[in-house]
């Protein structure tokens, strides 16, 4: 069985585990990175009390989601008043996290990269838009907002740390795993880091593993810590990597 080590959260590991096993490859935990909130709310609630400022919100991951809606709670017991703004959403996965909570994203691009959610928000001369983020957010998203006339007001709400090894994972890699999924450039960086640090070395690992990345972005990641043997999937989802781990790897 094709052995798929998965590196996300833990929190956010198992559906996309369940669904590995689901079509057939044998899921490995291994969460290089964990999610974190801010310390200081001080900027994200300045924000919250005062979002009829905004033209829009874009919300640029799922863990941007959860973060925005647990500080909105703290502060106020109703949500009606979001149904009122005009909300962006990049991806399906964060899109779904917003449905859940009763509020259906007025946009959602068809490429799953921050950037591409510009062309959708109509004329932005002028315009305040809150981007609720990570604290390591790209650039990209900003600057192109700022292109077009617009103004930025980038909020991070959670932080992304590096994580402490799984013991089993990490037997897992040291005696050999077939894939190795990367789902965001801080994952690439992260399996890295932790690899060197545990005595392995990433650029020759057993088995030699297939590094399959979401998108192009955290391919770009991958290289840039000089990661090979890279994949990337048509659809940046969960659904798109598996898709991708069955091409290559089922004969």
């Amino acid at each position: 069985m094709i052995r798929v080590l998965v590196t996300r959260p833990r929190n956010q590991a198992e559906a996309f585990g369940a669904a590995l096993q689901a079509a057939g490859f044998e899921p490995i935990y291994f969460p290089v990175i964990e999610i974190q909130p801010m310390d200081d709310h001080a900027e994200l609630d300045d924000a919250l009390t005062n979002l009829t400022r905004y033209e829009w919100i874009v919300f640029t991951s799922a863990n941007g989601v959860d973060a925005f809606f647990e500080r909105l709670r703290f502060l106020t017991e109703t949500q009606d008043f979001m149904k009122n703004m005009r909300v962006a959403a990049v991806g399906p996965r964060t899109a779904e996290s917003l449905r859940v909570r009763g509020l259906n994203p007025d946009f959602v691009p068809d490429e799953y990269v921050a950037e591409a959610i510009v062309p959708g928000l109509g004329d932005l001369r002028g315009q305040r838009i809150l981007l609720i983020q990570a604290e390591i957010a790209r650039k990209a998203l900003p600057e192109a907002i700022s292109k077009a006339g617009g103004v930025a007001h980038e909020v991070a709400v959670y932080k992304t740390l590096p994580a402490q090894p799984d013991p089993e994972g990490l037997s897992a890699l040291r005696s050999g795993v077939d894939v190795v999924t990367l789902t965001s450039p801080s994952t690439a960086q992260n399996f890295v880091a932790i690899a060197r640090k545990n005595g392995l070395d990433p650029f020759n690992l057993p088995g030699n593993p297939l590094f399959a990345c979401i998108g192009r972005i955290t391919e770009q990641a991958a290289k840039d810590e000089g990661l090979s043997n890279l994949a990337v999937s048509a659809e940046f989802t969960t659904q798109g990597l598996i898709e991708l781990i069955g091409r290559l790897t089922v004969s």
